[in-house]
């Protein structure tokens, strides 16, 4: 599976012991749900962001949520995991320090990281806790998912890394949103080299959507 470097960024939980594991009991969807459930999980065993597994002491369920697409996403109920896990309180960026920032420029490209948080993988120690039950057999994710309490945070954290000497510069960043910005055109073309080189560097697979 393409990901960015474990030296990088790893996801690790450091679950609280005194919780005690809950296994949620599967629930029940309609055939549509579970049609669209069975081919999601088919994807993400061929991506190798997630793998089956037998006898987890946590179990959570899945979650339909319906996209703009009219599509169906499969979602993790990560409730009763989250508990456990004490709070990353590493910051975002104020909103509206991004648009501030990007006053002045003349060109944009907005990036989105294609399933961003699968780029980070998971600690092997931690992966069977993010069991999950389906109608078709229980799986673990091996990567990031989303759901999971700090996922945000451990995110912001590896492109602030990643991107330090070009934020504020020539990209602004929330999350997995990254702005490329030129204040002359003649600069976009190698301000976006320099952005793909590093995600390319840490095997991220970025779709780009200009808008400037």
């Amino acid at each position: 599976m393409p990901g960015v470097d474990p030296e990088i960024s790893l996801h690790k939980l450091h679950l609280d012991p005194s919780y005690k594991p809950v296994k949620q009991k599967k629930r029940n969807f309609s055939e549509e749900k579970n049609l669209a459930i069975r081919e999601e999980v088919d994807e993400l065993i061929k991506a190798g962001a997630i793998r089956e597994l037998q006898f987890p002491e946590w179990i959570a369920n899945v979650v339909m949520v319906k996209k703009s697409n009219d599509k169906w996403r499969m979602c993790t109920d990560f409730t009763n995991l989250n508990k456990a896990c004490p709070k990353d309180y590493y910051p975002l960026p104020f909103l509206e320090r991004l648009v501030d920032g990007s006053a002045g420029h003349e060109v944009f490209d907005f990036l989105d990281a294609s399933q961003g948080y699968h780029q980070i993988l998971l600690e092997g120690e931690d992966q069977e806790k993010t069991a999950f039950i389906t109608e078709y057999g229980l799986y673990c994710w091996k990567a990031m998912p989303f759901g999971l309490k700090n996922a945000g945070a451990i995110y912001q954290r590896m492109v602030n890394t990643i991107f330090s000497d070009q934020i504020g510069r020539n990209m602004e960043i929330y999350v997995d949103d990254m702005l490329v910005k030129s204040k002359r055109s003649s600069e976009h073309l190698e301000n976006l080299e320099e952005t793909l080189q590093k995600l390319e560097n840490c095997a991220s697979t970025p779709r780009s959507v200009p808008f400037g």
